[in-house]
């Protein structure tokens, strides 16, 4: 189903070329593309303008060494015998106002749109103070590891959708799609082998569709799993992460470290300022998302409403976000208990969720007036999960893996899921 959806156009411009299958006003996703018979790369001289270059010859990846690295040569050819979706439901934004799908596109259409967004391989960061461009209401996906936070602004998502690294050791995978403005950070690692994350400037169920630079595969990002290729039905381990103002998670983690605008990607410097997507969600909800998605059947959120949805093992609950303002719930999920606390600060509605035990013990959990404490010893705890006054004043809490999303993403990958609403 297509609802036309007339939006603001981001950066991308109109180019000459056949007309695409079929058109679309839409949210463009990057720069424009001219589909050719060969690869296409940016050029510095030529800011976010595309010109062709010969295919280079492909290579093998170096082996994991536990550092980001920039790939090198194309992935090997896509491989559409084996899949777990329809290839007509896999659809290329030409970023000319429409889309091709999959089952339509040559593979001089699959080459010359990879990686139009540029992904992100080799990151760098810098402390709060030197990000001090990000605002407090700027939203950002935060990602807390055993050793160090990491704050990764929307802005700049927005234009790269797909980052690369390694933290403490873990091969991590922090994937944004602002069209169903879906959050989600995966580790990279699967069966034992690491993998690289790239953008093939295609959608399934108006989400971003990834591609792993070793083996060619379609990735549907918002699940994690592979749709199209030899590893199709595979899924990556999502990790914990939360879709935040960025004054939130600065107060919850004040020495976060924020991925750096300076990633010598050329542009100009203020290419992250703007926010096309402003509205976005109210858009949706009154014309339906851009690209073609299967029909809503489950009315009991708006389809643009953002959810906030955590993993147990194989289970899945979500969590309503909008116009629900601050609360906190005990849950169970996959058989573990669990808190999820909401607010509602800086024009934005966020949440985070812990496993509620705490050395053997369960714990039951209260928000009066803002303040987080459990019942059983009266601590008051921060959205950082850890208590920072009372009995267990310096005791923590796991994180419980989660995404956001926007609920006609959340619901059309996981039909039936189990939905809490404040």
């Amino acid at each position: 189903m297509v609802v036309p959806l007339l939006l603001v156009a981001a950066c991308a411009q109109q180019v000459s070329g056949p007309p695409p299958a079929t058109t679309v006003p839409q949210q463009d996703r990057g720069p424009a593309v001219t589909i050719t018979e060969a690869t296409v790369t940016p050029t510095p001289s030529q800011g976010n303008a595309l010109v062709l270059e010969p295919s280079p010859a492909p290579t093998t990846p170096p082996a994991a060494s536990g550092r980001p690295y920039t790939p090198s040569g194309p992935p090997p050819r896509l491989d559409t015998g084996s899949a777990t979706v329809s290839l007509d439901s896999v659809v290329f934004d030409t970023f000319r106002g429409g889309y091709i799908p999959l089952s339509e596109a040559s593979d001089t259409v699959i080459e010359s749109l990879r990686d139009a967004i540029r992904p992100i391989y080799e990151p760098e960061y810098e402390s709060v103070e030197g990000g001090d461009w990000l605002k407090d209401d700027d939203l950002v996906i935060g990602h807390a590891s055993a050793g160090a936070s990491y704050a990764y602004p929307v802005r700049m998502l927005n234009l790269h959708e797909i980052v690369n690294d390694y933290i403490d050791g873990v091969p991590v995978l922090v994937s944004y799609c602002p069209l169903c403005v879906s959050g989600v950070v995966y580790n990279r690692e699967l069966d034992g082998e690491v993998l690289l994350f790239r953008n093939t400037s295609a959608l399934h169920e108006s989400d971003l569709v990834m591609y792993d630079h070793q083996t060619g595969s379609y990735w549907f990002q918002v699940l994690g799993e592979a749709v199209v290729g030899p590893l199709s039905g595979k899924r990556l381990e999502m990790l914990p992460s939360a879709t935040v103002p960025g004054g939130q998670w600065v107060e919850r983690h004040p020495d976060t470290l924020v991925l750096s605008r300076d990633l010598g990607l050329g542009g100009p410097s203020n290419r992250y300022d703007s926010n096309p997507f402003v509205g976005y969600g109210e858009r949706v909800n009154s014309s339906g998302p851009p690209f073609p998605i299967s029909p809503i059947t489950d009315a009991r959120l708006l389809p643009g409403d953002r959810v906030f949805a955590i993993q147990v093992g194989d289970s899945h609950k979500g969590y309503a976000l909008d116009r629900a303002g601050a609360w906190a719930a005990n849950d169970v999920v996959g058989g573990s208990d669990v808190v999820v606390i909401g607010r509602d600060e800086d024009g934005a509605a966020a949440a985070v969720a812990y496993f509620s035990e705490v050395d053997g013990r369960v714990l039951t959990w209260s928000l009066e007036g803002g303040v987080l404490t459990d019942v059983e010893t009266g601590s008051e705890w921060s959205d950082a999960g850890i208590a920072v006054s009372g009995p267990l004043a310096g005791s923590s809490l796991w994180a419980v893996p989660s995404r956001t999303s926007m609920w006609f993403s959340l619901v059309g990958a996981l039909p039936g899921i189990e939905l809490y609403i404040p």
